[in-house]
């Protein structure tokens, strides 16, 4: 569900200008199945990267905490990219946009798979992130152009079906890969299916393309906007590693990101053509709905990063079983999903979207009794069961957003929830990180300041053989292990109380008309 928001927010108005010639018959299907597909590759490669962080890290000799930047770096190009694909289509044309960042996406796969090095890396996925981020709200662009009107909610149904099924595949995928193969190959698995896209989109919708316009770009907005989210994004990731602002570099880093944040505001709300129109949050309903989708959003996006690395790195779980363990949360969703709009017909939207954050909430709090001893069904059940209330949540949480501007502050209004979205759930993850590693040390510590036998264990250890330093470090191993455990518990108690928190924030927003249908696409 990551790209779900992320891909129906931004999308440009389907058309454009002058609307395409419909397809038919068998070029029809072809063309949305190739689409589709396109959709389903960027969403996989959200998810295919958090069961793989140790073995990238192990790989490219980084601690895990730092291989989480392999995510967040992606996360957040998307982030700032996705604002721009209206404009970038509007002046280039949905299509030939379409096709050279289809083009881009596979060379930084690529290049992904080649790196050596963290850094390396993670520059890569920051172009990964900027060719992807437009793929997902162009290729429901071109769908909806492609499509007989009569046929456009089937469109969007295989659209979001890649949007819900992506999710679930790429954990187990990832893991597969990284178990079987090595960790370069969830990259280089990309290439060959981006090839076949490339040749069936050069084959099937040459005449797709939409009416293009020169229009200003806002350079001054978007320069600010780069800096104030980048210096931001390194401050949340290098702040774990140097000890906060006690570090020189951690406050340069957190008074640019204050300054060209404020500036941004500024400028943008004086600019004749903002490349962000944050004016929009002057509607209640828009700026309710965006505040409650972001903090909710954001805790069970860093959810699914952090429980993964828990069963690999203190649990003994090979990529593969975490990945089988995380994807049951996108099965009810599947199976909810469908459900939903009806539901929106009967009752209050608000009350559907409290209902599904509640309900994620409670699955965390069912997480505050994992112990080092619990079985692969305790770890699943809360995955599967919090699918339910993801469907609950992002159709009447876009809704209620959207259909609380004007209408022609639509577009706008969705780019600005979706680069919400997205970065909370880049900040969400760095954070988390941070206060489960903090967690996890001090809660070692006290169970370490109050073991009691550990020099018969010592001894019973060293009697089986185990060397006197064998025995130290095996205890030590036992230690940091319940200390993780107990650390992830406590972890999604606070998590639980985000969630309610956010739940909580959807009543600010007025309730939308009774007739209003869920937006489309979605």
């Amino acid at each position: 569900m990551a790209g779900a928001a992320s891909a129906a927010g931004a999308a440009p108005k389907a058309g454009g200008g002058a609307p395409a010639q419909p397809l038919t018959g068998a070029k029809l299907v072809l063309a949305g199945l190739v689409l589709a597909m396109a959709n389903f590759i960027v969403v996989l490669d959200t998810t295919i990267a958090n069961v793989s962080v140790p073995h990238i890290a192990g790989g490219l000799a980084v601690s895990v905490s730092s291989g989480t930047w392999v995510i967040t770096s992606y996360a957040v190009a998307e982030a700032i990219c996705v604002p721009l694909t209206g404009w970038l289509s509007n002046r280039f044309g949905t299509l030939r946009v379409f096709m050279l960042s289809l083009i881009g996406f596979g060379l930084f796969s690529t290049l992904c798979g080649l790196s050596n090095s963290l850094s390396m890396l993670v520059v890569f996925r920051l172009g990964q992130g900027f060719c992807g981020g437009p793929l997902m709200p162009l290729t429901q662009t071109l769908l909806l152009r492609i499509f007989p009107k009569e046929m456009h909610p089937k469109a969007m149904a295989m659209w979001a079906m890649t949007v819900v099924t992506a999710p679930i595949a790429g954990p187990i995928l990832g893991g597969y890969i990284s178990d079987n193969w090595s960790w370069e190959w969830i990259f280089f698995i990309n290439v060959p299916i981006v090839a076949l896209i490339f040749f069936g989109v050069l084959t099937l919708l040459r005449g797709a393309e939409t009416p293009v316009q020169k229009l200003p770009i806002d350079k001054i907005g978007l320069l600010l906007l780069v800096i104030w989210v980048g210096a931001f994004q390194m401050m949340l990731d290098l702040g774990r590693d140097e000890d906060w602002f006690s570090s020189g570099r951690i406050v340069m880093l957190a008074c640019i990101a204050v300054v060209a944040f404020a500036a941004f505001v500024i400028w943008e709300l004086t600019e004749d053509h903002p490349i962000v129109d944050i004016s929009v949050f002057r509607h209640r309903g828009f700026s309710a709905a965006t505040l409650s989708l972001t903090i909710a959003f954001g805790t069970y996006f860093a959810s699914i990063v952090i429980i993964p690395q828990w069963l690999q790195t203190s649990m003994g779980y090979t990529a593969t079983e975490a990945g089988r363990a995380m994807a049951f949360g996108g099965v009810l969703a599947v199976v909810a999903s469908p459900f939903v709009p009806k539901l929106m017909q009967r009752f209050d939207p608000r009350l559907i979207v409290f209902a599904g954050v509640t309900w994620i909430g409670i699955c965390a709090l069912i997480r505050i009794t994992w112990s080092t001893e619990i079985t692969f069904w305790t770890i699943a059940t809360p995955q599967l069961l919090q699918g339910m209330g993801v469907s609950l949540m992002i159709v009447p949480l876009t809704t209620i957003s959207l259909s609380s501007v004007l209408p022609r502050e639509t577009a706008s209004a969705a780019g600005i929830a979706n680069f919400g979205r997205t970065l909370a759930g880049a900040v969400a993850t760095a954070i988390v990180s941070t206060i489960w590693s903090d967690m996890s040390r001090e809660r070692s510590a006290e169970i370490a300041g109050t073991l009691n036998g550990a020099g018969a264990v010592s001894q019973s250890l060293q009697d089986r053989g185990f060397s006197a330093e064998q025995a130290r470090g095996t205890i030590a191993q036992l230690v940091e292990n319940q200390g993780t455990a107990v650390a992830t518990g406590h972890l999604f108690g606070i998590c639980a109380v985000c969630l309610f928190l956010a739940a909580l924030t959807i009543w600010l927003a007025p309730r939308p008309p009774k007739n209003i249908k869920p937006a489309s696409g979605h």
